[in-house]
């Protein structure tokens, strides 16, 4: 894979990056691929937001609700079978292809901003 061309600050800036956390994890069946719904905490300026994630592999409902994540809160929204995803939760692929969750290392307020 190759570095795409070179993006300015002002490019960066508009993609708002916030730190949540998950409150809840739920099975996601109509998904094409295996996914969960997640509701995520992301603090009193933005409030709550859903979000559907392929981590099914990786993690359990349970050991995922409380975890701090990072997403991208301004996307438009996107509508996926009968769920409207209302913002993109990041991560990684490991060796396997498989989706490691993007998170902080110590505990930061709901909101805070990837600076």
């Amino acid at each position: 894979m190759s570095v795409n061309e070179d993006i300015s600050w002002s490019d960066f800036e508009r993609v708002d990056l916030r730190v949540g956390t998950i409150l809840e994890a739920n099975d996601f069946p109509e998904a094409r691929r295996p996914a969960y719904q997640l509701l995520i905490d992301f603090g009193s300026e933005i409030g709550l937001r859903k979000s559907s994630a392929q981590i099914t592999k990786l993690y359990t409902k349970e050991e995922l609700v409380g975890r701090q994540i990072v997403a991208v809160v301004n996307f438009p929204r996107k509508q996926i079978g009968k769920f409207m995803s209302e913002c993109l939760v990041t991560g990684l692929a490991d060796e396997n292809g498989d989706i490691v969750l993007t998170a902080v290392e110590r505990k930061v307020p709901n909101g805070a901003r990837l600076i």
